[in-house]
């Protein structure tokens, strides 16, 4: 397998670009499902103009430039531009509205960002409250209109496509240790925290697909997810900048479409989560359903149910899974052969020590037994800088000199690691890790809420999902409806995390220092009497 060279001093992205630009200059790297492509020596051109159109508008090396769009060649773009001047991609969900987007704006301190044009309103919206935004960059404008209240906004406003005539990045090339990209993880007792993502840890990403998955030029990766997580933008489409691989990118998943896409573009591996999975395998079987050069599909969380459809049904050789985050990258792959059913494979010991340590006193465990899964780098800034203005969270996931990863999970004696719930107060609906704390404060701003607890229950489809409840307390006199109340959430919170389920309650269980009891919430979970939106 021949892949870009094995130094981790040029883990850097714009030089991977402009490897692959003299290797295979005329090779498509990217081709959107129903649009246009880019090849290997376009893409790196673009990163070279995209790097001197941004720094005459004023954005130095170093600065984070905050970046709002949907899957694009605009938002591909805008990744190697920022990378090959040294500035921080800051690539934000585009789910996000209100005080959910104002956090991350104001959190990475961007005077510039680069929106997509159908997303400009949520933008507009906040304008108010975001006093260091000095200039948009209107990008993807097939997707919408500029609105016509943009002016009044009070921005600088740039068209993108002026990055064409822009001259060419001259200065020097960022380092592997200079943070490339910030993206934001859900937070627990707090908002969302920006991960500081040096160049070298964005790479092992990309590198690790294709050092076990067995990704070469001659494959094409089908990318259905978001490019705003690391799973999409990282493992994926990084993996076939390294490798020469060709990249599919779908502007948003659709399962209908799924099989179709995979034929049509002779896609060869595709990365899925297990809610993605579930809708794939819950479409109507077709006679085309094995007509495909699908070799391989990597699903995180992989739940064993789904295997054998997989295999049977879809004829797909190998089904591999996973396990890893935003900050500490991926330290377990299942190769390019099946991973242990219901497993994330096996830790990747050549980058990452791995360990299960009991979550009160940070003594490592031994095989089978379950505690918190714990990593640390062999290589310096293969994870995360840190947590972006916050130190004292940074040390506290760093506790006795290993990441913890918030996740309950377990080794078993073949060395496969299993993820088995999580510890910290996370919910995980769609593929969208969702602060409870975040939605919390959303309902408080409801008038008429007293207290509010957000809680994850199972999910009726398959694939280790959730679905958001709450627990509300009505303050007194007040008379609240849980219509009022999901009718609130949709203008407050993004799509993703909407409550299905609403309870309002006389009170709340405490502990004697009147800690929450999301655990007895939890446990209670979905009654008779419970609200369902679903079923409203």
């Amino acid at each position: 397998m021949t892949i870009y060279p094995d130094d981790p001093a040029r883990w850097i992205l714009p030089e991977v670009a402009a490897f692959q630009a003299r290797q295979r200059p005329e090779k498509t790297f990217v081709r959107m499902v129903d649009g246009d492509a880019m090849s290997f020596a376009e893409a790196h051109a673009a990163g070279e103009l995209v790097a001197g159109f941004l720094h005459h508008l004023g954005v130095d090396p170093g600065d984070r430039v905050a970046v709002l769009a949907r899957n694009s060649l605009d938002l591909i773009r805008a990744w190697l531009g920022l990378g090959r001047l040294g500035a921080a991609f800051v690539v934000l969900n585009t789910e996000l509205k209100g005080a959910f987007l104002e956090h991350q704006l104001v959190n990475c301190a961007a005077r510039v960002a680069i929106v997509g044009a159908d997303l400009l309103p949520v933008l507009i919206e906040i304008a108010p409250r975001l006093p260091k935004l000095e200039t948009v960059i209107i990008a993807d404008p097939d997707s919408a209109e500029a609105p016509a209240d943009l002016a009044s906004a009070g921005w600088r406003v740039i068209d993108f496509a002026g990055w064409r005539d822009a001259e060419r990045w001259q200065g020097p090339t960022p380092r592997a240790h200079d943070i490339a990209a910030v993206m934001y993880t859900s937070g627990t007792t707090g908002p969302a925290k920006g991960v500081l993502m040096p160049h070298a840890h964005c790479f092992l990403y990309g590198y690790g697909a294709a050092d076990n998955l067995a990704v070469t030029a001659d494959d094409v990766y089908y990318i259905v997810l978001p490019l705003f997580h690391a799973n999409g933008l990282l493992m994926q489409l990084y993996c076939c900048l390294i490798t020469g691989a060709t990249a599919v990118v779908r502007r948003r998943f659709s399962a209908t479409a799924w099989l179709d896409d995979v034929r049509r573009y002779g896609a060869t591996i595709t990365n899925s989560l297990g809610v993605v999975s579930a809708f794939v395998v819950d479409t109507p079987p077709r006679p085309e359903d094995r007509d495909h050069k699908l070799r391989l599909i990597l699903c995180a969380p992989n739940p064993a149910e789904h295997v054998p459809v997989w295999h049977e049904r879809f004829g797909v050789p190998a089904v591999s899974s996973g396990f890893g985050m935003t900050e500490n990258n991926i330290i377990s792959w299942g190769g390019a052969t099946d991973s242990k059913p219901g497993s994330a494979g096996k830790p990747y010991a050549r980058f990452f020590e791995v360990s299960i340590r009991d979550p009160d006193t940070d003594a490592e465990l031994g095989p089978g037994q379950t505690g918190e899964i714990t990593s640390r780098p062999k290589l310096p800034w293969t994870m995360m800088a840190g947590y972006l203005g916050l130190p004292d969270k940074t040390m506290e996931a760093w506790r006795n000199l290993w990441f913890h990863t918030g996740d309950a999970g377990y080794i078993d004696e073949d060395g496969n690691l299993f993820f088995v719930d999580r510890i910290k107060d996370c919910i995980r609906r769609r593929g969208e890790n969702i602060s409870s704390w975040e939605v919390e404060q959303a309902v408080l701003r409801l008038e008429g809420v007293a207290e509010v607890a957000a809680y994850a229950v199972a999910a009726d489809i398959a694939g280790g999902e959730d679905e958001v409840m709450l627990a509300v307390v009505a303050a007194p006199g007040a008379r609240l409806t849980p219509q009022q109340i999901a009718a609130h959430t949709d203008s407050e919170v993004p799509r993703f995390a909407r409550p299905r389920f609403i309870d309002i309650v006389a009170a709340l269980p405490k502990t004697p220092t009147e800690k929450v009891r999301k655990a007895e919430l939890r446990k209670t979970g979905v009654s008779a009497e419970t609200w369902d939106r679903e079923k409203a």
